[in-house]
């Protein structure tokens, strides 16, 4: 299912003429540094294609022949490589890199390393020239032609004295060849081009696809899937077989689960664009690099990223496309979306491999109500400075120690995100999660408290409960005992800052939160001495409590004749940061509004 989904986008971006996707046999790779050659093979400069300044210099994307995979063994790419490959030379950066894998063996080990290096060259020279010559044998193509004049002279002094050289051998980044005065590579060329598709024919015994049904040569070694974050950087594998244990039949590597050698390069094509470097339809929701796309063209797969991942800070965004959302669920979703097909596909790293964290297989409409729903679960009253709308990640992170994105839980962004493409329940981690950084850190936080509040609304739809649950503001017939003491708890806080003032270096939140919001009846004990002392403190200096004590007997006046208990469950914590939350959120709202109208 995930791989037809992915070769049925490659083919609707090979329709399209806009998109930049690379037919079969070629893929986008980063090239560096440009050899110039004249029609005779002659070598005229050579081009330093990098973009930007700096160290962050980086080469510009060129359609080329679909790299090689390597192992340990000589393998060239074709038209195209590093140093090593294209002129039989070690590379500044090569040396560096091998030497860092001995650095604490001693000098004469360092040396062999290198040596080993540069008896590799020439084997590695031979293999990029040979394939060259077998691929082109019978091509009469004036830049072909140009290109293997060249490289039989073998004659690369002039190319070394070079003043670009110098940034080639540091860089040691990919090398390509372009004829003079042209604008397209050498294998860019249109007879170029032709050739190598039809070498890139499937050939061989051919099996039933086991993703298309078709038959198909079946592809030995599946592309390598880059872009996955946490991942090896050189690439890993969706489809991967490199153990007997994982092998039957007698059957090496991909032909354990043949897929078509047509369909692999589609899929990993799809989706190598999917996760590429500036790609608007990825995001990452915890450890899951997260991708996204519709059977056809839409609005919803453009916005679908400034719904679930919006901008913060100087680079935020407008909500305005949220608010169209969920102005668009109530009116009505036009006809046209509402059979759509919409995927999803979360990817995290394991190892050498790639394992799939979720994989959502919906329509247009059904996403659209799903997000809606999402928000509006989440939706709670909130402070000036903080966003109206929060993403995956804003909630994942606000969980974590530290507020540090490795210290996630690995499998918690893939359950978060099923839960909002799928309606269900949100994970219970998440929630206890959120729960537990408000007794450790001693405060709640907005994120903390919009999870809290969506988990328990939604759990209390889903699970179709006849109790009333928390609301997004101040609800003051909400007797729930949770809710009520965290109200409680608010208003003794707020009693300790009206008698201390601005001398107020910490208030009972920084010492009592936690036990009070886990163990109440000893904590609310002492708070209750601690308020007696703290109004007759105001007394004193002239002002009166009696809005306070009032506000202390409404809120009393909830608690149910059992009293209050020794502890709280789970969830009537997660209320008591609700109730300390909302009547928090509700003193700062009236201090607002009584300066408004002072200054009116």
């Amino acid at each position: 299912m995930i791989l037809n989904a992915l070769a049925d986008y490659y083919q609707r971006l090979l329709d399209d003429p806009s998109a930049d996707i690379a037919p079969l046999g070629f893929e986008q790779k980063t090239i560096n540094f440009l050899i110039v050659l004249n029609e005779s093979g002659e070598f005229e400069t050579v081009r330093d294609i990098r973009e930007g300044t700096g160290a962050k210099r980086t080469g510009r994307t060129s359609l080329v022949p679909k790299a090689v995979k390597r192992t340990i063994g000589v393998a060239a790419n074709l038209c195209w490589d590093t140093s090593p490959y294209v002129f039989g030379r070690v590379l500044r950066s090569d040396k560096l890199a091998k030497m860092k894998t001995v650095k604490k063996k001693p000098l004469s080990e360092k040396k062999k390393v290198l040596k080993k290096l540069q008896a590799r060259c020439p084997e590695q020279h031979e293999a990029f020239v040979k394939k060259i010559e077998d691929v082109f044998e019978s091509s009469e193509d004036a830049g072909i032609q140009s290109l293997i004049a060249f490289l039989t002279l073998g004659d690369f002094d002039s190319v070394f004295e070079h003043p670009v050289w110098k940034d080639v051998e540091k860089d040691g980044g990919n090398i390509s060849f372009i004829l003079s005065n042209e604008t397209q590579l050498i294998c860019q060329r249109p007879d170029a081009v032709s050739t190598i598709l039809e070498k890139n024919k499937p050939s061989g015994a051919q099996q039933s696809c086991s993703v298309r049904g078709a038959l198909d040569v079946p592809a030995k070694l599946h592309t390598s899937i880059k872009g996955v974050w946490g991942a090896q950087s050189s690439g890993a594998n969706i489809v991967s077989f490199n153990l007997d244990s994982v092998s039957s039949y007698g059957k090496k590597q991909g032909y354990n689960a043949p897929v078509g050698q047509s369909v692999e390069f589609a899929y990993t094509t799809a989706l190598n664009h999917l996760l590429a470097k500036g790609s608007d339809q990825r995001m990452q929701v915890g450890d899951a690099s997260t991708v996204f796309w519709a059977k056809n063209p839409c609005d919803f797969e453009s916005d679908f990223l400034d719904y679930l991942s919006p901008n913060t800070g100087e680079d935020a965004v407008s909500y305005d496309k949220i608010r169209g959302l969920l102005s668009a669920v109530r009116t009505g979703i036009p006809s046209e979306e509402e059979d759509l097909p919409f995927y999803v596909l979360g990817l995290a790293p394991n190892a050498s491999r790639i394992s799939i964290r979720f994989w959502h297989d919906g329509n247009v409409k059904e996403l659209k109500e799903r997000v809606a729903e999402h928000f509006q679960d989440l939706e709670i009253v909130r402070a000036p400075h903080d966003p109206e709308f929060l993403s995956l990640f804003q909630l994942l992170v606000s969980t974590a120690m530290g507020r540090k994105s490795e210290n996630i839980p690995p499998n918690l962004g893939g359950e978060v995100a099923r839960a909002v493409l799928t309606g269900t329940a949100y994970p219970r981690t998440l929630f206890a999660n959120a729960v537990r950084r408000n007794k450790a850190e001693q405060k709640i936080t907005f994120a903390r408290a919009s999870i809290i509040k969506g988990f328990l609304v939604r759990h209390a739809r889903i699970s179709k409960s006849n109790q009333k649950e928390v609301s997004m503001a101040l609800d003051k017939t909400y007797d729930n005992i949770g809710y009520v003491l965290g109200r409680l708890f608010a208003v003794l806080e707020r009693i300790q800052e009206q008698a201390q003032g601005r001398s107020l270096n910490k208030t009972i939140r920084d010492t009592y939160f936690g036990a009070a919001s886990s163990t109440p009846l000893v904590t609310f004990v002492r708070l209750d001495k601690l308020a007696i002392h703290h109004l007759s403190k105001i007394r004193n200096s002239g002002k009166s409590t009696v809005w306070l004590e009032q506000l202390i007997q409404e809120v009393k006046g909830l608690i149910l004749p059992e009293g209050i208990p020794a502890i709280l469950s789970l969830e009537d914590q997660g209320r008591f940061s609700i109730g300390y939350y909302h009547q928090r959120q509700d003193f700062f709202t009236k201090k607002e509004t009584e300066e408004q109208e002072e200054e009116v």
